[in-house]
């Protein structure tokens, strides 16, 4: 491929792939083949390396018919690993090879929607990685395909199936630190903060720039976008609060049955970046009565910054995690696999309860059974489409610099006409949903 293209020519090639294979040439649906739990699954694997490469090995089991990446170093790689898979460096011409059961979406957020929309459509069961989508009409426009098409669907919040998690939902659910009204979350992380370069680079000969941009508008290549730091970029990413949330709020939203917040309000970070995500905020959501259940008031902390509670004497320092305040005492989550009931004296002798929540076989697993039984799985797109719109809006706060009332069934902030900008998708001539 040309590696220094001009506009002109950039442009110029753009629309002949889309007449030539645009979206509207995708196959459309059919019914899922029906499939033993004994018989293998027929998956494509879209990404190959770093997380998607970690998503292959644990699809390996099944039968990977198709792979699909954007660098040819990395694809030979694969198809090495499984010489039976046809390759492909586009994923709409892997989508018409028709013995494809299930697709697994393993490449940045800026091209998950069109990916995942992509295979509902064509009636394949789909396996998406968090956060499901970039923006949050995309994510309604997935949830509502993945609803319509009735495959079977997962998105990668694989610590979801860890042991340590469940029994915290227990915990919470069995009343063990009394009514929750209070949960903080926080990561150390902090992507962002950049300066677009100014300096031009060529493109490598081995990487499709065009296929890896997909529905973002053209930008120049460089360097600091692939393969791993287009997170700092909001083109392609949402810092921090997009690449970390979804994995430490889904354990507030299962275990306390969250869903939208009414409202959303930063509380600290930089001054807004009209290119870049922020190394650091704190965002409080709140999240109204459920049935019976009171108000709970959520706040999300990276970049460095921390609950107050940490100054409290007795609490552990602890790395990134989840602290539940009950009206009973307090429940802290340090990562994936720690927890304690505090303060620590009133807990001596505190018998947990029966374990309720059943061991998951596995995260891929359990999206691998659905697909061939229809049983159910735990992050299905509606469930963590809701978490996932969730966590997407702690960003347009900081955007907009407001305080948002949240409308879920217009899709709107009331009042905040600006934060469409940052809700609605946008995408570049040749690319739909």
């Amino acid at each position: 491929m040309n590696q220094h293209p001009t506009r002109r020519q950039f442009l110029r090639d753009s629309a002949v792939l889309a007449v030539g294979f645009g979206l509207a040439s995708l196959p459309t649906a059919r019914a899922a083949r029906r499939i033993s739990p004994n018989e293998k699954l027929n998956i494509a694997m879209v990404g190959t390396a770093n997380q998607a490469g970690w998503n292959l090995g644990n699809i390996a089991h099944e039968n990977v018919v198709a792979l699909c990446d954007i660098e040819d170093t990395l694809l030979r790689a694969a198809g090495q690993k499984f010489p039976r898979a046809k390759t492909y460096t586009d994923f709409r011409r892997m989508l018409e090879q028709t013995d494809i059961d299930a697709v697994v979406v393993g490449t940045p957020d800026h091209t998950h929607a069109v990916i995942t929309a992509a295979a509902l459509r064509s009636g394949r069961h789909t396996y998406c990685e968090k956060p499901l989508t970039r923006t949050i009409s995309e994510c309604r426009a997935v949830r509502e395909l993945a609803k319509r098409h009735k495959v079977a669907t997962q998105m990668g919040t694989q610590i979801h199936a860890g042991s340590n998690y469940r029994r915290v939902v227990e915990l919470i659910q069995a009343g063990a630190i009394g009514t929750v009204r209070e949960v903080h979350v926080w990561s150390g992380g902090g992507f962002g903060n950049k300066e677009l370069p100014k300096d031009g680079t060529p493109i490598p000969s081995t990487l499709h720039y065009e296929e890896w941009l997909g529905p973002v508008e053209y930008r120049p290549y460089c360097p600091e976008y692939i393969p791993f730091y287009w997170r700092d970029w909001w083109a392609f990413g949402g810092g921090t609060l997009a690449d970390i949330g979804c994995h430490h709020v889904d354990l507030s939203h299962w275990a306390l049955g969250l869903t939208t917040p009414e409202t959303v309000e930063v509380l600290d970070g930089p001054k807004p970046h009209r290119e870049s995500a922020p190394h650091f905020l704190v965002v409080k959501y709140q999240y109204g009565a459920r049935g019976s259940r009171p108000p709970v008031a959520l706040t999300w902390y990276h970049g460095g910054r921390r609950p107050h509670h940490f100054q409290d004497a007795g609490l552990p320092k602890w790395g990134d995690g989840t602290l539940f305040v009950g009206e009973n005492g307090k429940m802290l989550l340090a990562g994936y696999d720690r927890l304690v009931l505090l303060p620590e004296p009133v807990f001596v002798g505190f018998k947990a309860p029966e374990p309720t929540i059943p061991d998951s076989i596995g995260h891929h697993k359990e999206w691998i059974l659905a697909c061939k039984t229809g049983s159910p799985t735990t992050c299905n797109f509606d469930y963590s489409g809701a978490l996932t719109e969730a966590v997407l809006l702690g960003n347009v706060a900081f955007r907009t610099g407001k305080k948002l009332t949240w409308d879920s069934k217009r899709l709107k902030a009331v009042g905040a006409p600006e934060a469409d900008a940052f809700i609605q998708h946008r995408y570049r001539k040749g690319w739909k949903l």
